[in-house]
């Protein structure tokens, strides 16, 4: 079976398992991009406190962040943890987002994707899987993310070979699946629960979607 084959396999076991997953939550655009930066190294559910924090306060909006100082932002957003680094983030694209677009999501409308996601990796604190997770949760571009379960499910079944970087990841979906946008962010998630529940660092193989598609555990590379 060749690997857009695969690819395609192991999409309809996921969801024929999990279902959709409505990612990625949000109220508007802007609410999904803060949601990408904060939430770097700590869980959702602390980014749901902060972003709680945010709104209560009338602060989630580009305006009213840009005149928020760091201090005072850090201490709302507490609850996703690394505050102090985190609220520089978020500073750093808003200072992008007025000093190069007027500070409207909008003018990012007429952006070329190659063009939109160098501009947002030379972001101080922004990295691939953030940009890209911009510009295809909050930004509607075709893009895949990858993240660390999609590294372990995608070597575990031979779709590549162990050391993989996130580049050679991102082709090797981006190269073997339709360009749809939806499709990129329902598989995203659906690895990213696969990852979680069943394909953790020690494997529980029994009862897992993927179970009875050839896979090898390479646990020293987790």
């Amino acid at each position: 079976m060749i690997i857009s084959e695969r690819l395609t396999r192991i999409y309809e076991l996921l969801f024929d398992r999990f279902g959709p997953q409505h990612w990625w939550p949000g109220d508007s655009r802007f609410e999904i991009i803060m949601g990408a930066i904060l939430t770097q190294n700590t869980s959702w559910a602390n980014v749901e406190k902060a972003i709680a924090n945010l709104k209560a306060a009338d602060r989630l909006t580009p305006e009213k962040l840009r005149h928020l100082d760091a201090p005072q932002l850090a201490e709302l957003i507490r609850p996703a943890g690394y505050f102090n680094i985190k609220a520089k983030r978020l500073k750093s694209f808003i200072n992008w987002l007025f000093d190069n677009h007027q500070g409207k999501l909008t003018d990012l409308e007429g952006l070329g994707t190659s063009q939109l996601r160098a501009e947002l990796l030379a972001i101080k604190g922004i990295g691939p899987e953030t940009a890209d997770s911009i510009l295809l949760y909050a930004l509607d571009r075709p893009v895949f993310v990858v993240d660390a379960y999609t590294a372990r499910i995608a070597i575990r079944h031979g779709l590549i070979e162990p050391g993989a970087d996130y580049g050679q990841l991102q082709e090797l979906f981006q190269s073997n699946l339709p360009e749809d946008t939806r499709l990129f962010n329902e598989y995203h998630a659906l690895m990213v629960r696969l990852g979680k529940e069943f394909c953790k660092p020690q494997a529980k193989c029994p009862c897992c979607p993927l179970e009875k598609l050839p896979h090898k555990l390479n646990l020293e590379y987790f």
